[in-house]
């Protein structure tokens, strides 16, 4: 999968293919730290924002 720039999604009313994804700040979730917890089925991942600026999302 080839990571995408946030410009790059289409806004609304476009009718690009992201056009129907939901978009998420990852500052907003991790309420402007560098950490956030994700579940999905019972299982915890840790979203990490690296100081270069990564996402890096661990189990």
């Amino acid at each position: 999968m080839t990571a995408t720039r946030p410009a790059d999604f289409s806004r609304p009313g476009s009718t690009s293919v992201f056009s129907h994804l939901p978009l998420h700040d990852a500052e907003q979730l991790t309420q402007g730290g560098n950490q956030a917890l994700i579940t999905l089925d019972d299982q915890v991942y840790q979203l990490r924002i690296t100081r270069a600026g990564k996402l890096i999302l661990t189990k």
